[in-house]
């Protein structure tokens, strides 16, 4: 039996189709070759097409049947989706979308939020929502009720990304506990959607999806699904969840201690505790693991930067056009640590949640045109991502989060031996990189979630490429430079 999974990211559609007998992926692919578009038509908003999404998870299914022939697309019996987090599709009745989906960088809904939380009480919303309505879907949706009332009439649903996809595939509109706690829409002390905060933004609750499982039947593949991808109808959506808990679980990261990093489009570290308790400062947030039950919680401590592989893509654009990331990461090697005085502030993909939300901008320091060069910049803007973690993470310790050992996939900026090196050096955390992607594990999450494997069982072929053991002769250097790094961040 095969599944696939897919991950609906902001960059591009990842699928993967997954052999659940030899827990082993016989085909990848990605979708397009370069990344999608994002549409600014203000400074601080970010939209995108959900039907471009449709579109290419639809050529993404067909690629992956072009890389294994082998594999009849009957042998495909459950579907996963992994989608990124906290952003906002309307669509009508039958599920056409009626503007641009208000996807996660979007700044736009800041100052709703920070009005709520006033107007709501910190104590309220930390108590109850473990965040504050913050940047997240919520607000964005009460942006909409206030600056485009005619299109928030004529909506019947708002979703996540991946409820948009899983709506597509099955015709059936859902959501999960997970999905709504990622909005802002959950409520951890009642444990039911955050009926209380969307009566304060006047959202109709007959707006909200129904709540299915994350691991578990979600809908059926639909006749006119099916033959779009190429599929057959009746395959259930079986498993869904965001990107950052689903990379965590991709990763095998479940328990208590466990801790799991991305550094893709952003750079994410994700910490698994069984504790509702959030940051009284909001500088990173608390949601719903996917592993989460009332008698075994399981919460994900999420601290994110914005702008990591994004930043590395601007700079291949406007630096590095002839050369791949990997001629840019061994260049970047070239240059000594600390990018002989050049100091780079990653944080131009915008509000950023640890900065209090505020859109700071990226920036460049200390740079000296007749000494420093392109190698400078790459490494700069290396270290500076993993700073900017640092000191997202220290904000964690704070709060009890220990790093003894990180996990990640073996992809994006973690394919650079610099950027993993540098990490684990500062942290002083072991780095652990997988043979695993979120494509590989909402594929997994499928095979879960149609009750073929136990949650042990399906992490069978997972495997440790690489072990990145902390430099303490490094740490002093680099703790010399992050602290004058940190001196002058805005």
């Amino acid at each position: 039996m095969f599944t696939i999974g897919y991950d609906v990211g902001s960059s591009s559609i990842k699928a993967v189709l997954f052999d659940v007998a030899n827990n082993v992926a016989v085909a990848s692919v990605s979708v397009p070759k370069e990344e999608m578009p994002m549409e600014a038509r203000q400074p601080g908003w970010a939209e995108q097409s959900p039907l471009m999404w449709w579109e290419y998870v639809q050529q993404a299914t067909r690629q992956l049947f072009e890389q294994a022939p082998q594999i009849a697309p009957e042998q495909v019996r459950a579907i996963g989706i992994s989608y990124q987090m906290h952003g906002l599709v309307l669509t009508d009745q039958q599920g056409n979308p009626l503007r641009p989906a208000i996807i996660w960088c979007d700044s736009r809904a800041v100052p709703i939020g920070e009005k709520a939380l006033h107007a709501i009480g910190e104590q309220q919303c930390l108590s109850a929502l473990l965040n504050s309505p913050g940047n997240f879907t919520a607000s964005k949706l009460r942006w909409v009720i206030e600056q485009e009332p005619a299109i928030y009439q004529q909506a019947r649903y708002f979703m996540l990304p991946g409820d948009f996809i899983a709506f597509k595939m099955t015709g059936k509109a859902t959501t999960t506990a997970s999905g709504l706690s990622e909005g802002t829409l959950w409520d951890f002390q009642q444990q039911q959607p955050a009926f209380w905060l969307m009566q304060h933004w006047q959202i109709a609750q007959a707006m909200l999806p129904e709540i299915v499982p994350t691991f578990g039947e979600q809908g059926y593949l639909t006749q006119e699904a099916a033959q779009l991808l190429g599929l057959s109808a009746g395959i259930p959506v079986a498993y869904r969840a965001g990107d950052q808990p689903n990379n965590a679980f991709s990763l095998n990261v479940l328990h208590p201690g466990e801790v799991a990093a991305t550094a893709g489009t952003s750079g994410v570290v994700y910490a698994v505790g069984e504790k509702a308790q959030p940051d009284m400062q909001m500088r990173f947030n608390t949601f719903l693991h996917v592993n989460h039950t009332s008698q075994s919680p399981r919460l994900g401590a999420l601290l994110c930067v914005n702008g990591t592989g994004s930043l590395y893509a601007w700079l291949r654009r406007t630096l590095c056009p002839e050369l791949s990331y990997q001629q840019m990461n061994e260049l970047a090697a070239t240059a000594p640590a600390g990018a002989d005085g050049v100091r780079l502030y990653p944080f131009g993909n915008g509000a950023e949640r640890m900065l209090g939300n505020r859109d700071v901008g990226a920036s460049v320091a200390g740079l000296q045109f007749n000494r420093h060069h392109r190698a400078h910049l790459l490494r700069a803007a290396q270290e500076g991502v993993v700073f900017a973690l640092w000191y997202g993470m220290k904000a964690m310790q704070e709060s009890g989060f220990q790093f003894h050992t990180i996990r990640a996939g073996h992809a994006n900026m973690f394919l650079s031996p610099l950027f993993a090196q540098t990490l684990a050096s500062l942290s002083g955390a072991v780095i652990e990189l997988y043979n695993t992607d979120g494509a590989q594990g909402a594929a997994r999450g499928a095979a879960v979630g149609a009750g073929w494997v136990s949650m042990q069982e399906v992490f069978k072929g997972l495997q440790v490429i690489e072990k990145i053991q902390p430099d303490s002769a490094q740490q002093v250097t680099l703790k010399q430079v992050y602290a004058h790094w940190e001196a002058a961040l805005q």
